[in-house]
């Protein structure tokens, strides 16, 4: 089994970095008014804007919180169903922060592969995709990839909100 698993908002939970960043040139903006992927529009911020800084979070990857304890752990478990490739689309500048962001929390993966547009992950040959943008998702369901959705934002795929959960799914699914 080929498993692509992203990064931002699946691993890392750079939105806390880009909270605390936003706070200082916005209105303040809680964790709780996020309540979908696009928020930023609902907070009218530009998307270029958004994305800009999202990037720019990047450069204090050290400071970028995990979204889960036991990363490390969970992702050897992982590997143990298949092969675990990070697959995240990305402005290539952020590709080392990335790498040593996964490295400080020994993230277990065979390969990194950044693609420019997240729709284009569905292009790739994965047999599972472990992703939380609704864009990626309607491409994974066209090209029928079995996707694992890690925020409901709406689209009706397989939902999970924990890794614990996916490694459960796949125990029962090797039995």
């Amino acid at each position: 089994m080929k498993i692509a698993l992203d990064v931002d908002g699946v691993l890392a939970d750079v939105i806390e970095s880009w909270l605390t960043y936003s706070n200082k040139i916005r209105p303040s903006i809680s964790k709780d008014d996020i309540t979908n992927w696009d928020f930023w529009k609902k907070l009218k911020i530009n998307r270029y804007d958004f994305y800009e800084e999202l990037t720019s979070c990047w450069k204090n990857w050290n400071y970028i919180p995990q979204t889960e304890d036991n990363l490390s752990i969970t992702t050897q478990n992982l590997s143990n169903f298949g092969q675990v490739d990070i697959v995240t689309a990305r402005e290539s500048s952020t590709d080392s922060f990335v790498k040593n962001w996964l490295k400080l929390h020994d993230v277990t993966y065979q390969n990194y592969v950044s693609v420019i547009d997240g729709p284009m992950k569905a292009d790739l040959d994965y047999d599972v995709f472990i992703d939380d943008s609704p864009l990626n998702a309607i491409k994974f369901l066209k090209h029928k990839k079995m996707f694992f959705y890690t925020h409901n934002h709406g689209i009706n795929t397989f939902l999970i909100k924990t890794f614990k959960e996916f490694l459960l799914y796949l125990k029962l699914l090797k039995n």
